[in-house]
């Protein structure tokens, strides 16, 4: 009988040290778990510093005497916030007599000034639109419009027929997707007059250059308001679908896209010098210490169950 009581009391003693050296494990666990979530915030700044210092392209404008004679006139100039005048009149892809405000009023629309016997760079321009669109979620007349309209007044509207049909194949959407395509993606030709007050209110400078025999102009795309007013510019020929993601959602308000891209949109802040989005360093770090914490909270939770889990085991 004793040494059923002594053994008894073995066991039990032998239990409370397992039972110590589980908890013991476990906290350290905790410990280092904790310790990794709050080294999250400086790893972030340390990768930031490795980077080196951020630099303002603004401040480092290129030498006037770097620019040759013949382009100082051509260029895109940034209007943000102005009102596209939505009043004047075109002609569609069929010919038929349009205006502008026709593509406005309920949707962000994307604006591409192009002509489209260019040679070179207006293919170059709309091939970067057409590649960017195909990778978004997003599809053209369904949640936002594109508008290419032709700076040249003598080019005709079968001419524009001609391109909408080469670039609705290289969309290369499907179903019913296509039919909002064919919709939604608009090919204009104009009067001097309305192709002049259109350029001119959204900055963008060309000329005709008499020795090329073609147009001398800027590359770029912007995004404009449902209301007509140019929210974003996307320099170049090749259009990060990130941007032009993040220009369609500011412009449309938040009425398209998901939460996570609201979120995007609070990391990431359009940088008119560049006409890109870059990373907001504080919005980002301040993400960083909410789900640290948010992190920490959960491992706590979780701790406190499985203790008192163990404790109503062995009352």
């Amino acid at each position: 009988m004793i040494q059923a009581v002594q053994q008894h009391k073995v066991n039990e003693r032998d239990k409370q040290q397992r039972i110590s050296l589980k908890t013991i494990i476990l906290k350290r666990e905790i410990r280092s778990l904790i310790f990794a979530f709050c080294l999250l915030p400086f790893a972030f700044c340390v990768g930031l510093a490795q980077q080196g210092p951020f630099r303002n392209p603004a401040k480092t404008p290129l030498p006037a005497d770097s620019i040759p004679p013949s382009l100082k006139d051509i260029g895109i100039e940034q209007k943000l916030d102005s009102q596209l005048p939505l009043n004047l009149s075109f002609r569609d892809e069929q010919g038929k007599t349009v205006r502008l405000s026709d593509y406005f009023g309920k949707k962000p629309v994307v604006l591409a000034l192009v002509y489209y016997t260019c040679p070179m760079l207006c293919n170059q321009i709309l091939n970067g639109l057409t590649g960017s669109l195909k990778t978004l979620t997003f599809n053209v007349g369904d949640e936002f419009e594109v508008v290419t309209v032709s700076f040249d007044p003598k080019e005709a509207f079968e001419t524009a027929a001609a391109k909408k049909q080469s670039y609705l194949e290289r969309y290369d959407r499907k179903g019913e997707a296509r039919q909002q395509a064919e919709a939604g993606w608009h090919f204009l030709t104009g009067d001097e007059a309305s192709i002049k007050a259109l350029t001119e209110a959204a900055g963008f400078n060309y000329r005709w250059d008499e020795e090329t025999q073609q147009y001398i102009h800027g590359s770029g795309i912007m995004v404009v308001t449902p209301q007509g007013k140019l929210s974003r510019y996307l320099y170049g020929i090749d259009y990060a679908p990130i941007d032009l993601k993040l220009s369609l959602v500011e412009a449309s308000e938040g009425k398209i896209g998901s939460p996570v891209d609201q979120i995007l949109l609070f990391c990431y802040h359009y940088d008119p010098v560049t006409g890109k989005y870059g990373p907001v360093i504080m919005n980002i770090i301040r993400l960083i210490g909410i789900a640290t914490f948010a992190g920490i909270a959960l491992l706590v939770f979780i701790f406190r169950r499985r203790r008192a889990a163990r404790e109503r085991k062995f009352a």
